[in-house]
């Protein structure tokens, strides 16, 4: 039997179409705006997506300043850096770090997000942080991108048990 073989499609550069995306730090918590901006920056919910070609969207980050942390990273979470001298490695709090330059933050965490290749700066570049509402790429008519909150990891009959173990 000579069946018609169905071949791989891979994406050319000249294929894609990019779209433009803005994201709201102030709604989700760092982590899951950087995987996201990430995600949108390599073009994994596309169908189209290859690993050799940047088919990816470009994503504005608003309202930086507003950076959301769970928990106490806002005083434990450190960065660092050094001068390359003997003692001269210098740490500074997420605290201090948004309050120097918030758009550092979250370009960094989305890079640290984004696989280490020869289309890394290219995304990058596509990554626009601002930190306020206003933003001046309306002339490209971009979709406000909702982040997905997460679904309570405990199921209501778990909680309800923890909660009347308590109270007994």
């Amino acid at each position: 039997m000579n069946s018609p073989k169905q071949k791989t499609y891979s994406a050319k550069a000249t294929d894609v179409v990019r779209k433009w995306y803005v994201i709201d730090a102030a709604t989700a918590p760092m982590g899951r705006l950087a995987t996201e901006a990430a995600s949108l920056l390599i073009g994994k919910g596309k169908p189209m997506v290859t690993d050799h070609v940047d088919c990816g969207d470009f994503v504005v980050v608003i309202n930086s300043d507003q950076l959301v942390a769970t928990g106490n990273k806002y005083e434990d979470k450190m960065y660092y850096k050094h001068s390359g001298f003997p003692g001269g490695l210098s740490t500074m709090s997420l605290k201090d770090k948004i309050t120097k330059d918030s758009t550092t933050v979250i370009t960094k965490a989305v890079r640290g997000m984004l696989p280490i290749n020869k289309l890394r700066p290219g995304r990058l570049a596509r990554l626009k942080v601002y930190t306020g509402s206003e933003h001046n790429h309306n002339a490209q008519t971009p979709e406000v991108f909702t982040l997905k909150r997460p679904k309570n990891p405990i199921p209501s009959t778990a909680k309800s048990r923890v909660d009347k173990k308590e109270d007994k």
